[in-house]
């Protein structure tokens, strides 16, 4: 028998033994259960997709800087509308609504940096943001947990942490861009100081804090300082943590995201300016309208950030979709996000602005519905030239449930659009010359040489999908995809190991996060 057919044997059955791999950890993450290639940004070797042309890219620009200079935005905060009243917005006495001048947006917007480096608390981790590079980060802030053992579920901390553990053991998960599952079961003016402290403990990767106050930005800030080892002057220089900013669309930004907006941009470290535009509902029921509207929301927080502290790293955010127009729910992985999704792209590159877009979907389930949208939903970010892909393993009720068997499904198919942006390998020895020589007419290629040499890492080696013929697949139980991931899932949370921390580091986080519990955390409505 060929080393290849053992191989394909060995794979067909269960593994029960492994061997320790970069980026894996423990017995049971062998490199038959859990295949991954080592920690690295996938990058785009194919030009990204231009859904339309550049004079109707340039129709939508123009319509947003006339929204934004006729109909305005309202900013709820009195800080900020004097900081733009000063610079030169128009904001009448006793009004929120901020209404801006095109040059002046425009000059503020060229100010943002194209690309720029977000730091790791392992700097292997570290994460190129902008031109080519991408980054996919598991779900974020769903509200509920769920598997096929315990069911749906409010989110609670031991699945908020499982679900860390899962995303530092998984390579193609490059960042952790908010809380997974928000953990109830912690009170709302502390669980931000047990969360952000988790996230430096349980993983090394980059992460985000959120802006829901002041306070809570200010906390999440100093823990990711005291976590990268830095004093206050180098943490300001070295971006290490982002917050996702959120316009309350239509043409709104709250109190609490430009409080957020401005701790950021003042500490040096990362906003990602996003809209929620569902087409339909709070944006217009064409996709272009609700791209006009998502792009002027986008400029005006971004150029705010800009006006706090020129150079401030920022992210252009797109999320429009569109939704049930015969319930009014939100539907993700459809055409019209694509397209969308495709046209945020070419708006982000048009003003030279690292972007973000999501892998997402509306299916209740890990089934045919889950794979096709998150499919889809991947497929316009990444045609579509995203850098920081949100949401993009374990995402499900467009939003409402993290699912740890759709984690693993969508591991698999990461994993496998990695594979797909991998140049390919053109070298003499790939085209293989002597190994056609070799076999000449008729033969195969199964015990050659050039064969050996490169059968164990020539294909890309699935995590769920099932390549055993029937008969065999029969024998095992007929598993589904749903079954091997419910199976993988706890497998990784077995073989994670956590992460090293200095223990100096360790002890002064501690400190920090009981100090802060005692002075009371951060106020709540409650």
């Amino acid at each position: 028998m060929t080393g290849a057919a053992i191989e394909s044997q060995a794979a067909a059955e269960p593994a029960r033994r492994g061997r320790r791999r970069r980026g894996g950890s423990g017995p049971d993450a062998g490199p038959d259960l859990f295949p991954q290639k080592p920690f690295k940004q996938p990058r785009h070797i194919f030009k990204p997709l231009e859904i339309i042309s550049a004079d109707e890219l340039e129709s939508i620009h123009q319509a947003s800087l006339t929204i934004l200079k006729e109909v305005g935005i309202d900013f709820l905060h009195d800080g900020a509308r004097d900081m733009l009243k000063a610079a030169g917005a128009d904001v009448a006495a006793g009004s929120d609504r901020v209404r801006f001048d095109p040059s002046m947006i425009e000059d503020l917007i060229a100010k943002a940096p194209a690309e720029f480096t977000l730091h790791a608390r392992n700097p292997a981790h570290n994460l190129v943001i902008g031109g080519d590079h991408v980054a996919f980060s598991c779900v974020a802030s769903a509200p509920n947990a769920q598997d096929r053992d315990g069911g749906r579920r409010p989110g609670n901390q031991q699945d908020y942490r499982n679900f860390l553990k899962l995303a530092q053991f998984f390579n193609v998960i490059h960042c952790v861009m908010g809380y997974p599952v928000e953990p109830v079961d912690i009170h709302p003016s502390v669980r931000h100081l047990d969360c952000v402290s988790d996230m430096a403990r349980l993983t090394d990767k980059v992460f985000h804090i959120y802006s829901l106050g002041q306070e809570r930005n200010l906390d999440g800030l100093e823990i990711t300082r005291i976590a990268m080892g830095l004093d206050d002057e180098t943490f300001r220089q070295t971006p290490s943590v982002v917050s996702v900013i959120n316009t309350s669309s239509p043409l709104r930004l709250d109190t609490p995201m430009l409080q957020g907006l401005i701790e950021m941009a003042r500490a040096g470290q990362v906003s990602v300016v996003t809209p929620f535009t569902l087409a339909g509902a709070m944006a217009p029921v064409t996709v272009s309208g609700a791209l006009v509207l998502q792009n002027a929301e986008a400029l005006a927080g971004i150029a705010f950030a800009q006006l706090v502290k020129p150079g401030a790293p920022v992210i252009y955010g797109g999320f429009t979709s569109n939704v049930d127009m015969r319930s009014g729910s939100p539907a993700f992985g459809t055409p019209e996000y694509v397209k969308a999704a495709i046209a945020g792209g070419q708006l982000a590159r048009r003003y030279r602005l690292p972007y973000r877009t999501s892998g997402v979907c509306a299916a209740n389930t890990v089934d045919y519905q889950a794979a096709l949208e998150t499919t889809l939903s991947e497929w316009g970010a990444l045609t579509g030239g995203g850098n920081l892909i949100k949401h993009a393993a374990g995402w499900l009720e467009g939003g409402l449930s993290a699912g740890f068997e759709k984690f693993i499904a969508d591991i698999d198919l990461l994993q496998m659009l990695a594979e797909y942006l991998t140049p390919l390998d053109v070298s003499p020895e790939a085209l293989a010359l002597d190994a056609i020589r070799d076999v000449g007419p008729g033969g195969h290629f199964f015990g050659t040489q050039h064969t050996q040499e490169r059968y164990k890492t020539a294909f890309y080696p699935p995590i769920v999908s099932d390549w055993r013929n029937f008969e065999t697949w029969a024998e095992a139980g007929s598993p589904t995809a749903y079954d091997k991931a419910n199976m993988l899932y706890k497998k990784a949370l077995e073989a994670y190991q956590t992460p090293p921390l200095d223990p100096a580091i360790d002890e002064e986080l501690t400190a920090f996060v009981a100090r802060r519990k005692e002075e009371g955390g951060a106020p709540t409505d409650f």
